[in-house]
């Protein structure tokens, strides 16, 4: 029972990524529009439910408010991923990047908050996709009635089967994302082709159309004003964006031509949606009747496959359908890996996760039991999920937005912020207007930045007492002091104006205290905090000789960690045991000296020393000695 248990851990650990093993990047790289296609399964899979549910949200004003969609497309949010592709070349986006223009513990905290919205936004991709993929199914003539009512049980199938496919092992994502996405777009092709000439062929339709307008709206200003306030409702057109810089580590070459390529891909892809969105929209509202687009219409979350099987027959709508059902089946698979792209690169950097989160196998669980959740609480309907997906996009791209006006505001680039902060107004305006008009998708984001939050300072705290140094370096005068000495005396000292009187009185009072007097003479050694919010990092011991007294000098994110750190890298560099010395701290709250230890990197920092090397080394005849006085 044991060795099962040890196998399974084993196999569900296995491929645990490491920081500098993320770093280095994939194994395997493809050309631009190879990857172009891995993120246009999640872009273009959109044409699956964005028509009827821009027909939905503006009726027979769908085309106009597509319109301006595509325009927002082209020159707003293309502009701001390009930039976004320059200053994150890595696929850690605009999450990144805010994290560097606003550092220490402001900068993660935002990057909390937005990975809530992240989450919304892959997470609803995830079940959107599987919810509007059941509706293909079950809407195909070739699928008994009787399945009308399975809406909830095979999306759940569909989710748990993208679950399944991870766990497994999805190494073959590119080439099965170009094949999707050559089929879809192809039979896209043809199905609007088809429904252009229908248009062309009855001109009538579209004189009903224009009727329909002039009745409906007073003059063309009007139109233009409805439509932009119905358009945050559209926003589903824009999910591709942030999946494209997610995917930028997988394209060939160095860094300058992987920027290169990921712009390329970028603005194919925006063109070849806009295109898409464009005649979509039109066709389906010339060509569709209104009443179909509603819940229980044959064109509900699926009016390029209604068109498909209208004018082309069930044969071919069928094979649309399977097409469809594929790539936003696949569109799930993007999503999730987009998730398991980005959060190990982020909470267990800051001790804000468990070390297992590192690995894909038990966060592909996690994602998969919360996308369960959502697809029951959705009741996997398509349009009612629409206002959670667009929330968690609008607010990324608007992050991503901020994140470039703010790098070319620092920058000194004025001309191109202040193009960037009127990007930044509209995105704004798009995203406030839909929370407004869909409350359900923020209350759903700000459900999973509690979350994240919550288990996020459970995590740090219970983290804390890890050693949180991953290498230790000493130069060469540390060395030196190292091997001048018989048996290794630290005494802990706070710096402040580093005078000579300072460390006279350390020493007077580590001889008070400890009765610590040696011939070879103690060392000091001070910890200085830059950043009190990192959690890990490199510990570099530099050696210094101030008024007459050897002093060892780090930086760290913590004193306590840090003091750990050294004393077991000293005891296995020397072969000896070492010493520290250490004053009690002035008297207080213990839950305050904990709370400062937790975001300050100080607190009462001898106990929680000694906690570190009890953690560390279980053997106490191996341990480095803490003395307290």
């Amino acid at each position: 029972m044991i060795d099962a248990g040890v196998r399974v851990r084993t196999w569900m650990l296995k491929g645990l990524q490491r920081p500098e093993t993320q770093a280095a990047g994939p194994d395997h790289r493809h050309t631009w529009w190879q990857v172009m296609c891995l993120t246009g399964v999640d872009y273009f899979s959109t044409l699956g439910y964005q028509p009827g549910i821009a027909a939905l949200a503006a009726g027979a004003l769908s085309p106009v408010a597509t319109l301006l969609l595509v325009a927002l497309t082209l020159f707003g949010a293309l502009p701001t991923y390009r930039a976004v592709a320059r200053e994150s070349p890595h696929g850690l986006g605009s999450l990144s990047m805010l994290e560097r223009l606003l550092p220490g513990w402001r900068g993660k905290l935002l990057v909390l908050f937005l990975l809530g919205f992240v989450a919304t936004a892959f997470i609803i991709t995830i079940t959107l996709s599987a919810a509007d993929a059941t509706a293909h199914i079950l809407h195909n003539p070739f699928v008994p009635h009787s399945w009308a009512h399975w809406q909830v049980p095979v999306t759940l199938a569909l989710i748990a089967a993208l679950g399944g496919v991870f766990l497994v092992g999805f190494s073959e994502a590119i080439s099965i994302a170009v094949v999707l996405v050559g089929v879809y777009l192809l039979l896209n092709l043809v199905v609007l082709t088809t429904a252009i000439l229908h248009v062309l062929a009855e001109p009538e339709r579209v004189t009903d159309w224009r009727g329909v307008l002039a009745a409906d709206y007073a003059s063309p200003l009007a139109m233009v004003a409805v439509s932009l306030y119905v358009m945050p409702k559209l926003a589903l057109g824009l999910s591709g964006f942030e999946t494209g810089v997610a995917v930028m580590p997988l394209v060939k070459g160095d860094t300058e031509v992987r920027i290169k390529g990921a712009r390329k891909l970028l603005t194919t892809a925006a063109l070849i949606m806009s295109l898409f969105l464009i005649t979509s929209s039109l066709a389906t509202t010339v060509l569709i009747p209104a009443e179909e687009f509603a819940e229980g219409g044959a064109a509900n979350g699926r009016a390029l496959a209604y068109l498909a099987h209208e004018y082309l027959g069930d044969w071919f709508g069928t094979a649309y359908d399977l097409s469809t059902i594929g790539i936003l089946w696949f569109a799930g698979a993007s999503a999730l890996a987009g998730l398991l792209n980005i959060v190990p690169r982020y909470l267990p950097r800051y001790g804000m996760a468990p070390d297992w989160s590192r690995a894909a196998r038990p966060m592909v669980l996690v994602f998969t039991g919360v996308s369960v959740l959502i697809t029951l609480f959705f009741d996997a309907e398509v349009e009612v999920q629409g206002g959670a997906y667009a929330t968690g996009v609008l607010a990324l791209i608007l992050s991503a937005a901020v994140a470039v006006t703010l790098s070319a505001w620092i920058g000194g680039r004025l001309r191109a912020a202040s193009f960037f902060a009127f990007v930044t107004l509209i995105f704004g305006y798009a995203t406030v207007a839909n929370i407004i008009e869909r409350p359900d998708g923020l209350v759903i984001a700000l459900l999973f930045v509690l979350a994240i939050v919550l288990i996020s300072l459970i995590s740090r705290a219970t983290r804390s007492t890890e050693l949180r140094v991953t290498r230790v370096t000493l130069d060469d005068q540390a060395r030196r002091f190292l091997d001048e000495v018989g048996e290794i005396y630290l005494i802990a000292n706070e710096p402040n104006e580093r005078t000579g009187k300072e460390y006279v009185d350390k020493m007077r009072e580590a001889w008070e205290l400890h009765r610590l007097r040696t011939s070879e003479g103690p060392i000091f050694l001070e910890v200085t905090i830059p950043d009190a919010s990192e959690f890990a990092g490199e510990l570099h011991v530099v050696g210094e000789e101030r008024h007459g007294f050897r002093i060892m000098r780090t930086q760290s994110s913590t004193v306590a960690n840090a003091i750990a750190a050294l004393l077991l890298h000293l005891r296995d560099e020397a072969g000896r045991t070492p010493h520290v010395y250490f004053h009690w701290a002035a008297e207080g709250n213990p839950i305050g000296a904990l709370l400062r230890y937790l975001v300050f990197g100080g607190g009462d920092i001898p106990p929680l020393t000694r906690e570190v090397l009890r953690q560390a080394e279980p053997d106490p005849g191996r341990r480095p000695v803490v003395h307290v006085g």
